[in-house]
Order: C-alpha cells, then structure tokens, then sequence
C-alpha cells in the first residue's frame, strides 16, 4: 500500500506558487505504516518508488511549463513516525523547514531510518535526551536529513 500511495503523487496536481509558497504545502505527503507493513518492504523497493515518483513531476513540471526552481524533498518525521515528502518552487538550499536540515544524497539512509522505526511516532523511554537550558551551549541538535531532486526540467 506503501508504495502505491507514493507512486499516486506523481498524477496528482501539484501546486506551484513562487509568489504565495505557503499554497505549496498542499503538495505536501506523509506516510506511516505499521510495523509489520515496514517489515515486509524493502529499502530499495521505497527509494525506487520515491525516484519514479520524482521523475514523474519532473515530467507534469515540463508539460506545465513552469518556468523556474522546482524541487520534490523528502525526510523522516521520526517524531510523527511517518515518511513525509512535498515539492515547491525554492531550492534545495531554501526548503520551508524551521528547523535545522541538511540536504543528502541519500535517500536511501532516510528510508532504512524510517522503516527501521518499530514504535513510529513515540519515543522509547530509555532514548529521551535531556533538554539544554537557554545558556546550554553543548552540541547544536541534529539537523534533519532531507532528499531533494531538482525538478526543473532538463534543457531550461
């Protein structure tokens, strides 16, 4: 079911608005799926499905004929316990996160994260990290990891 629901984004209308980025959140997806459903899948099979889908907007950008940056993204909300994505006119180095992120590579990473997660969307007591007080100057927290592809069509 997983894989099918990522696979749909791409024949779903996509929302491009330079001037008005927040009507780019209904491009915005999230995932969850039981464990024993995350079990049964794959890493490579989650990343194929993520690629063809961003290959597929790649394509409704190019018949759109937008003109401009494009990028599809996609990150683990371990907090949620869901596997998020969304596209929008910034760049990857812009992406609408009011937290720290740091864009990778690897997709792959994201996804063993995500279906390694067997109590999706709670935190094992034995996990909970103290919270710094404001004068705390220790280690900066962990910037979120974030796929992006362009998908600004080729040959623009």
């Amino acid at each position: 079911m997983l894989l099918k629901d990522i696979r749909a984004i791409a024949t779903e209308t996509m929302v491009l608005s330079p001037e008005d980025q927040s009507a780019e959140d209904a491009n915005t997806s999230w995932f969850g799926a039981p464990p024993h459903e995350r079990m049964g899948l794959s890493a490579d099979e989650v990343v194929t499905a993520f690629e063809e889908t961003a290959v597929g907007l790649r394509k409704q950008i190019a018949d759109l004929g937008h003109r401009g940056t494009a990028t599809f993204y996609v990150w683990h909300d371990a907090v949620a316990g869901q596997i998020r994505c969304s596209a929008g006119t910034c760049k990857p180095s812009d992406l609408p996160f009011t937290s720290a992120y740091q864009v990778t590579d690897d997709l792959r990473a994201i996804v063993v994260e995500f279906l390694e997660d067997r109590a999706p969307g709670s935190i094992v007591w034995g996990e909970l990290e103290p919270v710094p007080y404001p004068d705390d100057t220790e280690d900066e927290p962990h910037a979120l990891a974030v796929w992006a592809f362009d998908l600004t069509p080729f040959g623009r």
